[in-house]
């Protein structure tokens, strides 16, 4: 079948043959099939979906356009997570070192932020010198040494997958079940994984905004992850609300390190020790989440998993000295209050509003090739269900000197809805998802 064929059978509701699929792939990551073409593909399937064997022909395809990361032989298990991403989320900087401190291997391919999500990339690119821009061969080199690695996507891993999120991108076909799916299990089993947990997030900082949306995705992501031979295990999580209280790149960073000294916040503490407990169950590390949970909090006790921190900055080129020094990371910088304008207690908070707002202010991006600033960022003081009298603070605004933020001011005060009565706020934890076969 030509791509007309093969674009008209989609469209009209017909399943594609795999060796036509694949065929069709491999011509577009080679170069040989238009961007034209493969967006009226894309949009085809945006409405149509593809079926459970087209799906993982698609992701297979995908994942084979490229060369894997070499597994050593003997070499503990190599397990990873990823989250579909949020506001605040700087759960992955804290997790990989402390589950490579546990006795796994952590391989873990990260993105970076786009829109009102952030990207554990760019946070950890607040750290002068540090490389995620890594060869395979350079990331392999650093996984023998440490058991970890964190890098980017690179034209080796997964070439065809890059290519085609940079269409879907600008095609409205981004928000497509099954071409999220695939392009998050292309490149994670491109690492060679063992098993592999899925942070799914719901609410209104996330690109899943119901739970019901976020629970197809997830049951997509472990069905077709344990089809490809990879064991995986999803977590649906709140976005309701930033996670943590740091929202930008290196504040972000610095919380996620105080996770590693026994600190910071709940929220992140809790998501932490749950899905790095599934990693070491599913890395065959534990016998139980509890067990795990045990051997993360000792790891974290003991100073060893940020030991494995440090040790990783300073193999991709980073100075881990930085870590204790945050007037290095973040720079010159003034503070300003957003407050409450009524008493009462925190009803709600539109996380996507707050993320636009750090994007305003300097602290993301809404094209790829956008320059963010790691310093700028917010401090959020109040959560929903705790209380705030009128005019105390809900955020700390943090700022370039002179910065002109009044826009970011109204922004956040915005975002937040303050009411009287008490308002029952979700879990962190939603819901658990593992595969039915």
């Amino acid at each position: 079948m030509t791509p007309y064929e093969l674009i008209r059978a989609k469209r009209d509701g017909g399943t594609l043959a795999p060796e036509a699929l694949r065929s069709l792939l491999a011509d577009y990551a080679r170069g040989d099939l238009p961007d034209y073409q493969m967006a009226a593909l894309c949009m085809a399937v945006f409405f149509r979906g593809l079926d459970p064997t087209e799906l993982r022909t698609w992701t297979e395809a995908m994942l084979h356009s490229g060369a894997t990361l070499r597994r050593r032989p003997g070499a503990p298990p190599r397990v990873d997570k990823h989250s579909t991403g949020g506001v605040g989320d700087k759960v992955s900087i804290c997790l990989a070192p402390l589950v490579a401190a546990c006795g796994l291997t952590v391989p873990m391919v990260s993105g970076r932020g786009l829109g009102h999500t952030g990207g554990t990339l760019d946070k950890l690119g607040a750290i002068p010198g540090f490389r995620t821009h890594l060869s395979l061969a350079e990331a392999d080199r650093v996984l023998d040494e440490l058991g970890v690695c964190m890098l980017g996507q690179t034209d080796e891993l997964a070439p065809a997958d890059r290519r085609l999120y940079a269409l879907r991108d600008v095609t409205a076909t981004v928000d497509s079940i099954p071409l999220i799916a695939a392009s998050i299990l292309s490149k994670k089993l491109a690492e060679d994984l063992d098993g592999l947990v899925l942070d799914v997030k719901v609410g209104s900082g996330a690109f899943m905004p119901t739970q019901e949306s976020a629970e197809r995705l997830a049951r997509t992501l472990v069905e077709l992850s344990g089809d490809m031979g990879c064991r995986a295990v999803a977590w649906l999580t709140s976005m309701h609300a930033p996670l943590g209280r740091a929202v930008g790149n290196a504040s972000e960073l610095l919380e996620a390190v105080d996770v590693l000294r026994g600190q910071g916040p709940e929220d992140v503490w809790a998501l932490t020790l749950r899905l790095g407990a599934e990693m070491l169950v599913l890395g065959q590390r534990t016998a139980s989440v509890p067990e795990a949970e045990r051997l993360l909090r000792t790891a974290i006790a003991d100073g060893s998993a940020l030991a494995r921190f440090q040790a990783l900055v300073r193999a991709q080129g980073g100075d881990p000295a930085v870590l204790d020094a945050p007037g290095v990371l973040l720079g010159a910088m003034e503070t300003t209050e957003v407050t409450a304008l009524s008493a009462g207690h925190v009803a709600e908070m539109d996380t996507l509003a707050i993320g636009l707002a750090a994007v305003v202010l300097g602290a993301g991006r809404t094209r790829s090739d956008d320059a963010i600033d790691s310093g700028v960022g917010f401090t959020v003081l109040r959560r929903p269900g705790e209380r705030v009298e009128r005019g105390e603070p809900i955020f700390l605004v943090h700022h370039r000197p002179g910065q002109d933020v009044a826009e970011v001011h109204r922004r956040l005060a915005a975002a937040v809805r303050v009411s009287e009565a008490i308002v029952p706020v979700p879990p962190l934890l939603l819901a658990r998802v593992e595969a039915s076969r």
